[in-house]
């Protein structure tokens, strides 16, 4: 069964998406951009985005901890050190696999990053 999560993008019904989708126990995020932190660092953002990303695996009943892969796009290179640490603030002890690329640009020229995730419910690290 499949339920679709909305956020409160203005670009959602326009572009026709969800900022995540759950089918089973599987949950996908859609990327996710730090709005409302616009003027602020690349970490600060990044933290942004993550609570976002967080609330959206919430909605969906799951958590970070059952995060098993992310996704980040940034926009200039030498934000990589300050996003990275960022992630790994939320993602330390997880550790999804994940990726990082340096795009030309993302939808508002002031974001200096978007963040997708893939949870599997249940898939957290036992402790």
């Amino acid at each position: 069964m499949r339920q679709n999560i909305p956020g409160s993008s203005p670009y959602e019904p326009v572009i026709g998406f969800s900022r995540a989708v759950r089918v089973g126990q599987s949950v996908f995020v859609s990327g996710t951009a730090p709005v409302g932190a616009e003027p602020t660092d690349a970490a600060t953002q990044t933290r942004h985005a993550l609570e976002i990303v967080r609330s959206a695996l919430e909605q969906a009943g799951a958590r970070l901890e059952d995060v098993v892969r992310t996704r980040m796009y940034l926009t200039h290179v030498d934000d990589w050190e300050a996003v990275g640490r960022a992630h790994g603030e939320f993602f330390g002890n997880i550790r999804p696999a994940a990726t990082m690329v340096v795009v030309a640009a993302l939808l508002n020229p002031s974001w200096r990053v978007e963040i997708e995730a893939d949870a599997i419910i249940g898939s957290a690290p036992q402790q």
